[in-house]
C-alpha cells in the first residue's frame, strides 16, 4: 500500500505535532484539521503540512476533509469531559469514531492509524476507559479489504510539553506538600517520539493491519515514585502524602468541580486498572523503548531551558 496523502485528525496535539515533525520530510502531503487555526501556526513552517480550521464533529465537514486522502490518523480525545456536545466521552471516543468511518467508507480511504489507550476496555471500571474501549472495537471491526486499520493503545506520555509529568512539575514548584491520590497505581510511560515511531513504522505495513499494539516504556512505576522523581528533578524538598482508597475517592468527587478538572472521580476509577503493557508493541516494531531517566531530566531538570529552546527549532523546522 502506498500512501501519499495523510489526515491527522488531533495533529496539532501532544502526539499530533510529534508525528507531523516525523513526516515533514517523507513523501506525503499532510493535513491537519484543527478548532483553532491561528493557535496552531507553529506547525506551519512543515513544508508539506496543510492546516485547516474545521469542526471533526461535523459529518459535512469530515466529508469534504477526508475526500482527497488515503490515510486517516485518529487522535483526538479527551481525559476529562464536559456536559455539552463535542465534549463528553462518547462524543469523542464512540460517535466520533462511527463518522470517521462512513466517512473513510464513503470518500475510499484505504488506511486509518486509530490511537486509543492503554487499558481501554468497553467493560472498564472508568466511562474514559468503557468509551475508549468501544471506539478501538468499532475501528477494528471495519479493518477489511477496503479499509486497512491498526489500533495503538500507549501507555501515560511523557516528552517536553506533555500533560502528565509536567502537571506535578508544576504543582510541585509552587506547593509546600502534595496530597497524592492512589500512589500504588501503577504505569508504564512511554516516550511521545516512540510513540510517533511506531505509526511512521506501520504506515504502510501490511502486517500490521488488523493489529492493536500496547506502547509501553521500559519500566514500570507507581504514582508515587513518579512524583518523587520529579521532584528530585526540580530539586525541591516537598511533603508528598499518599492518601489511601477512601480519601483518593473524595478528593476526585471534589476536585472535579474545580476550574479545569485537575482531578475527577473518573480519572480514580481508571487508575483501578494497571496502566501496564501485557505485552510491548515496541520492540516488535523494531523500536527501542525509550528510558524515562534518558529524557525526563532534560526538559523538568536544571538544563530545562536549552532543551525547551531545542524543541522549538526543532518543531519549527529550523533544526539543520
Amino acid at each position: 500500500m502506498r500512501i501519499k496523502s495523510v489526515c491527522i485528525m488531533g495533529g496539532t496535539g501532544f502526539i499530533g505535532r510529534q508525528i507531523a515533525n516525523r513526516l515533514a520530510n517523507a513523501p506525503v502531503s499532510i493535513k491537519v484539521l484543527t478548532s483553532r487555526r491561528e493557535r496552531n501556526r507553529h506547525l506551519l513552517p512543515i513544508p508539506n503540512l496543510q492546516l485547516i480550521e474545521a469542526d471533526v464533529h461535523d459529518p459535512q465537514q469530515l466529508q469534504h476533509h477526508l475526500a482527497d486522502v488515503d490515510a486517516v490518523i485518529n487522535l483526538v480525545a479527551i481525559l476529562n469531559e464536559e456536559n455539552k456536545p463535542g465534549r463528553r466521552f462518547e462524543d469523542v471516543h464512540v460517535q466520533l469514531v462511527e463518522k470517521l468511518l462512513v466517512a473513510c467508507r464513503d470518500n475510499g480511504v484505504r488506511r486509518l492509524l486509530h490511537v486509543s489507550a492503554l487499558g481501554a476496555d468497553p467493560e472498564g471500571p472508568s466511562r474514559y476507559q468503557r468509551t475508549k474501549g468501544e471506539g478501538e472495537q468499532l475501528a477494528l471491526a471495519a479493518n477489511g479489504d477496503d479499509l486497512a486499520v491498526t489500533v495503538f493503545q500507549p501507555s501515560v506520555v511523557f516528552g517536553p510539553a506533555d500533560s502528565f509529568l509536567n502537571t506535578f512539575a508544576n504543582v510541585l514548584r509552587i506547593a509546600p506538600f502534595m496530597p497524592l491520590p492512589t500512589p500504588d497505581a501503577r504505569f508504564q510511560p512511554v516516550y511521545v517520539d516512540d510513540v510517533a515511531a511506531a505509526i511512521q513504522t506501520t504506515f504502510e505495513d501490511r502486517t500490521s493491519f488488523g493489529q492493536r499494539y500496547e506502547l509501553g516504556g521500559p519500566t514500570v512505576y507507581t504514582l508515587e515514585e513518579l512524583v518523587r522523581y520529579v521532584a528530585t528533578l526540580l530539586e525541591k524538598r516537598r511533603l508528598i502524602v499518599g492518601l489511601p482508597d477512601g480519601l483518593s475517592r473524595l478528593q476526585g468527587r471534589i476536585l472535579q468541580h474545580f476550574p479545569g478538572k485537575p482531578y475527577t472521580y473518573d480519572n480514580y476509577l481508571s487508575t483501578r486498572v494497571d496502566n501496564v503493557c501485557q505485552h510491548n508493541g515496541l520492540p516488535d516494531l523494531g523500536i527501542h523503548p525509550t528510558a524515562l531517566e534518558a529524557v525526563a531530566p532534560g526538559y523538568l531538570g536544571s538544563g530545562n531551558s536549552r532543551w525547551r529552546y531545542d524543541e522549538w527549532r526543532r518543531e519549527a523546522g529550523r533544526d539543520n
